[in-house]
């Protein structure tokens, strides 16, 4: 059956800083999709984060909110990942944490 993870991570940077830093993560997923079998689009409104990334027929479809400290993270798994849906959210909370941290 199909999953929906839900995921916070704090952050003390503000929401222009921390979207800057989301933007650039997106980027660089976005670069190692070029070419390769993932596809992967995102579309930004004000502070939200819509996205999708696809592979071999199965999709993950996703929202993202900046708030001002913290980030909120939504991820619709079909089916065949829901089974890797807690291994997902750590994944995702430790990538997240280190991508938001100051530097």
């Amino acid at each position: 059956m199909a999953e929906t993870i839900r995921i916070d991570i704090p952050h003390k940077l503000g929401r222009d800083a921390a979207r800057q830093r989301i933007t650039d993560g997106f980027g660089h997923l976005r670069d190692k999709a070029v070419g390769g079998m993932l596809k992967f689009q995102d579309t930004w409104t004000g502070d939200h984060l819509d996205f999708r990334a696809g592979m071999f027929g199965q999709a993950v479809v996703g929202r993202l909110d900046i708030l001002d400290d913290q980030v909120h993270v939504e991820l619709d798994l079909p089916t065949v990942l829901a089974a890797l849906a807690n291994k997902l959210r750590e994944k995702i909370q430790t990538e997240g944490r280190l991508l938001l941290e100051r530097k």
